[in-house]
C-alpha cells in the first residue's frame, strides 16, 4: 500500500518545493523504494500550455504528450521515471471535468459545491493509479494562506483522515530570512506560515527550513517549539553550489531519515547515493570550460529554458567540462552584428520559441554558425530559424519565411492541419484554440543511416518528444538538398521532417523535437553530449 507525503509551501513562492520534492524521491528510491510524484497547481488555466515563458517558465511535455509544470522535469531528473498527465493536475482541469460531468447530470440534481465536490476530486486524482508505489509525493502549488490553493488544502487535509493511520506525512517547506540589521535569522515568518495551516487542520510533521547560513541549535528548538514539530524534524535547507548537491545535503541533514521515522519505518535500508557523488564531483571538478551562446527570447526569465540548462549541464558531465551560458535577447541581432558577441563562443543554441519578435536575430544567429563553423544546435523554432536561413542564404529563396509569421509567398515553414498519431490522424484548424493542439508528446523519428545525427544515437530509430505547431514545409526539400541542406530525419510516414544537418559543416543541427525534455544527470542525453564534445574541439581553436 503506498504512503503519501504531501510538501507545502510557506512564506514566500520560489523556495524550492519542486526541487525539494525531487530530492526527497530520489532519496527514497536510493534506498530502494518504488517513488512517485505529482503536482498539485492551484491556478485557473486547464494546464500551463496557453501560459507566457516569461510568466510562468517552461512548458514540461511528457510522453503522453500532456503540457505541464516545470516541476515534473525536476521529477524525471532525479528520479529517472518517466512522468505522465496523471501527473500534474490544476484547479481549472478539476473544474472544467466537473461542469462536463454536471451537465451531462451526473450529481442527479445535487448543489455542486467545493466540498464534497471539488475536494472529492482533488482526493481521487491523488489517490489514482499508486498500487505499484511504496511512496506518493505530492507537491501544492502556492503558499500557505493562497486562496486559490484552498481547495488543495483541504483536500489534502482529509486526506489525513482517510489514509489509514500513519499513511500521510505533511512536509512544510519555509524561509528563516536573515536581518542584517538585527545580525539575526528570524523564526517568525515561518511560526506565521505553520500558523495559516494549522488553522485549515494540517499539522506539519516535518519543517524544512530554507536559510542562507546554518542555522543555530537554538533557533530549531524554538521553531520546534512555537510549531509543534519535533526539534529533529527541523531541517536546515541550505543553499549549495548546483540542485544535484541537493539529496545529499537533504540526506547529511536528516530529511529522509525523519520522513521514514515518521511513518514507523525504522530500521530503514541504507540509501545507496554513490552515483550522486559521481554527478556532483563531475560538475565540482571539471577538465574545462565551453562558453555556450543561447540566442533566445524569453532570456528575462532563465526559468522559460530550465530543462535546456540542465540537459547542456549533463552534456558539460558527460565531457568532463563546465558549461557557462551566455545569455542572448535574439532581438539584439536584428539592430547589431552578431560577430563581437559570438566570435570567442564554443557553440551557438537557437532553442523553441513562437511569434516573430526576434526571429531574424536568430536566422542571423544561424547563419553566423553557419559561416564561421561553429557548432550550432536549433531546437524546434531554432532548427525552423535555421532552415529558413539556408532557404535564402544557399537556395536563393530570398523571401523565405513562415506563415507563422503572417503570409508570404515562399512559405518554407508552415501551419500543420494534419499528422499520424500512431495509427490515427490528428487534424487541427489553423483558427481554432490555442490550447493542447500543437503536436505533443513522443513521435518517432527515422534517420538516414549514414547520417551524422544517427551515429551520434547510434540508432536509426528514436521517440522524442515534440511540441510544435508549424513544421518545415517539405515541398522545399529537394531544392535545400541540393544547395547543401540534408534532411537526414523524417517522421515514419515520410512527411514530417524531424531533423536537418550541414554534412560539410562541424557540428550543424537542426532538430523538430525537444531532446532536452529527456536528458538526465546520470544519462546526458546524446545530441547534448556530442554537441558539448563539438564545442570543446571548438574551444581548442578560439
Amino acid at each position: 500500500m503506498a504512503r503519501y507525503i504531501f510538501i507545502t509551501g510557506g512564506v514566500v513562492s520560489s523556495l524550492g518545493k519542486g526541487i525539494a520534492s525531487a530530492a526527497l524521491g530520489a532519496l527514497l528510491q536510493a534506498r530502494g523504494y518504488r517513488v512517485r510524484l505529482r503536482k498539485l497547481d492551484p491556478y485557473l488555466n486547464v494546464d500551463p500550455g496557453t501560459m507566457s515563458p516569461t510568466q510562468h517558465g517552461e512548458v514540461f511535455v511528457t510522453d503522453d504528450g500532456a503540457e505541464t509544470d516545470l516541476d515534473l522535469g525536476h521529477y524525471e531528473r532525479f528520479t529517472g521515471r518517466s512522468a505522465n498527465r496523471m501527473d500534474n493536475v490544476t484547479t481549472g482541469r478539476i473544474y472544467q471535468e466537473l461542469i462536463a460531468k454536471e451537465r451531462r447530470g451526473d450529481f442527479l440534481g445535487a448543489t455542486v459545491q467545493v466540498i464534497p465536490h471539488v475536494t472529492d476530486a482533488i482526493k481521487a486524482f491523488v489517490l489514482e493509479g499508486n498500487e505499484e508505489y511504496d511512496f506518493v509525493l505530492c507537491e501544492i502549488g502556492g503558499t500557505a494562506g493562497d486562496i486559490e490553493a484552498m481547495p488543495f488544502m483541504e483536500a489534502i487535509r482529509q486526506l489525513g483522515n482517510d489514509l489509514p493511520r500513519g499513511g500521510a506525512v505533511y512536509v512544510h517547506l519555509t524561509l528563516m530570512p536573515y536581518i542584517p540589521s538585527a545580525g539575526e535569522l528570524k523564526t517568525k515568518p515561518t511560526q506565521h506560515s505553520v500558523k495559516e495551516l494549522r488553522s485549515i487542520g494540517i499539522q506539519p510533521d516535518i519543517l524544512l527550513v530554507r536559510a542562507d547560513r546554518p542555522i543555530p541549535r537554538e533557533e530549531r528548538r524554538k521553531m520546534s517549539l512555537f510549531c509543534n514539530v519535533r526539534e529533529s524534524a527541523v531541517i536546515q535547507a541550505l543553499d549549495v553550489a548546483t540542485i544535484y548537491d541537493v539529496p545529499i545535503a537533504y540526506h547529511n541533514e536528516g530529511l529522509d531519515t525523519e520522513v521514514l521515522a515518521a511513518f514507523g519505518i525504522d530500521p530503514a535500508p541504507k540509501p545507496k547515493l554513490d552515483r550522486w557523488h559521481q554527478v556532483v564531483e563531475g560538475i565540482a571538478h571539471p577538465e574545462g570550460e565551453v562558453t555556450i551562446a543561447v540566442v533566445g527570447k524569453y532570456t528575462g526569465l532563465k526559468d522559460a529554458y530550465k530543462s535546456l540548462i540542465e540537459a547542456l549541464q549533463h552534456g558539460g558531465i558527460a565531457n568532463r567540462v563546465r558549461v557557462k551560458l551566455d545569455w542572448i535577447e535574439s532581438e539584439v541581432f536584428e539592430k547589431e552584428d552578431p560577430t563581437p558577441y559570438l566570435e570567442r563562443v564554443s557553440g551557438i543554441l537557437v532553442p523553441g520559441g513562437f511569434g516573430e519578435r526576434g526571429s531574424e536575430g536568430k536566422i542571423a544567429a544561424a547563419r553566423f554558425a553557419r559561416e564561421h563553423n561553429v557548432p550550432y544546435f536549433g531546437i524546434c523554432f531554432g532548427m525552423q530559424m535555421a532552415v529558413i536561413e539556408a532557404a535564402r542564404s544557399l537556395a536563393g529563396i530570398e523571401n523565405a519565411a513562415s506563415t507563422e509569421f503572417g503570409p508570404t509567398d515562399e512559405p518554407v515553414v508552415g501551419i500543420m492541419t494534419e499528422w499520424m498519431k500512431g495509427n490515427e490522424l490528428e487534424q487541427r484548424a489553423s483558427e481554432g484554440d490555442l490550447g493542447g493542439t500543437m503536436r505533443l508528446g513522443a513521435y518517432t523519428a527515422c534517420f538516414q543511416p549514414d547520417s551524422r545525427i544517427a551515429a551520434i544515437y547510434g540508432d536509426t530509430k528514436v521517440e522524442e518528444r515534440h511540441r510544435h505547431r508549424y513544421e518545415v514545409n517539405r515541398t522545399y526539400r529537394a531544392r535545400l538538398e541540393e544547395a547543401g541542406l540534408r534532411f537526414a530525419g523524417m517522421s515514419p510516414d515520410g512527411l514530417l521532417p524531424e531533423t536537418v544537418e550541414l554534412p560539410d559543416h562541424p557540428w550543424f543541427i537542426g532538430v523538430q523535437y525537444h531532446p532536452e525534455l529527456k536528458s538526465r544527470p546520470f544519462e546526458p542525453h546524446p545530441l547534448f553530449a556530442s554537441f558539448i564534445g563539438a564545442a570543446v574541439e571548438r574551444s581548442r581553436l578560439v
